[in-house]
């Protein structure tokens, strides 16, 4: 049994950063896009960044998954290096000046698919106790059956080998295989709910509901802050959307990016 996480202090930048996380075909990245489209439309200064898009590790990890050689730990090992490469240099300098930063995915991603690739969960924690805490983490819980039937049926008609899992051995048949691995994730997520206080959002509901909700939460958690205007702050954002990798403004594939 792992002892209690000690819990990440509050960040003390005046930007804001907010998490969507969920199981591949929840729809997160979905409502986050739509969430950003409402923040840029209120004049809110935005800044975007995804999971396993840092141009560090990108080549590493997709030749890893192309030659099937990544073990458990160097997949670990490789999306910390990851994201400590992009919270150094894409997430903390736009919080310092005052944006909005929207994460797909953030550290709880790890905690869940490593510990379901059976690696140690306090392990897992202490290799990104190094994170700074969210202002916001939206959860988006979907049953698997409804995830594969998304996933099938959209642009792609097949999923990965390490998106399934097919690294573990679990089955032969790659949706089954990708059932039981999603499964673990599933369960190691609803131990992070309570773990980090994220909330919880039924993927279930139509995607205009659910932004509904987001967008109440969002507004609840942003009726502090103070966005910068004028031409300077326009400035900024711009310096920071460039900055960002093309990757970073959503044209990777989720399942390039698991």
């Amino acid at each position: 049994m792992i002892p209690p996480s000690k819990p990440l202090s509050p960040h003390p930048y005046p930007g804001k950063l907010i998490v969507v996380e969920g199981i591949d075909g929840s729809g997160k990245s979905t409502q986050l896009s739509l969430l950003r489209k409402w923040l840029e439309s209120r004049e809110i200064n935005v800044f975007f960044t995804e999971w396993n898009s840092s141009e560090l590790v990108k080549d590493t990890t997709r030749r890893g998954k192309k030659t099937k050689v990544l073990t458990p730990l160097t997949f670990s090992l490789l999306h910390a290096t990851d994201f400590a490469n992009r919270l150094y240099h894409q997430i903390l300098p736009p919080l310092k000046a005052g944006m909005i930063v929207l994460a797909d995915r953030y550290m709880y991603t790890a905690f869940a698919r490593d510990a379901a690739r059976g690696i140690s969960q306090g392990w897992v924690r202490r290799l990104y106790s190094f994170a700074v805490r969210p202002d916001l983490v939206f959860y988006f819980r979907v049953p698997i059956e409804v995830s594969v039937a998304r996933l099938l049926s959209g642009t792609r008609a097949e999923l990965k080998y390490y998106e399934a899992g097919m690294d573990l051995g679990l089955s032969p048949n790659l949706v089954e295989s990708f059932k039981l691995f999603q499964s673990r994730v599933l369960t190691e997520y609803d131990k992070i709910v309570d773990e980090f206080g994220l909330t919880v959002m039924d993927a279930m509901l139509e995607i205009d509901e659910q932004q509904e909700q987001v967008r109440d939460i969002v507004s609840k958690t942003l009726a502090s802050y103070k966005s910068k205007r004028g031409m300077y702050a326009k400035r900024e954002a711009l310096f920071w959307r460039r900055f960002a990798l093309p990757e970073s403004e959503g044209t990777q594939g989720e399942a390039d990016r698991h």
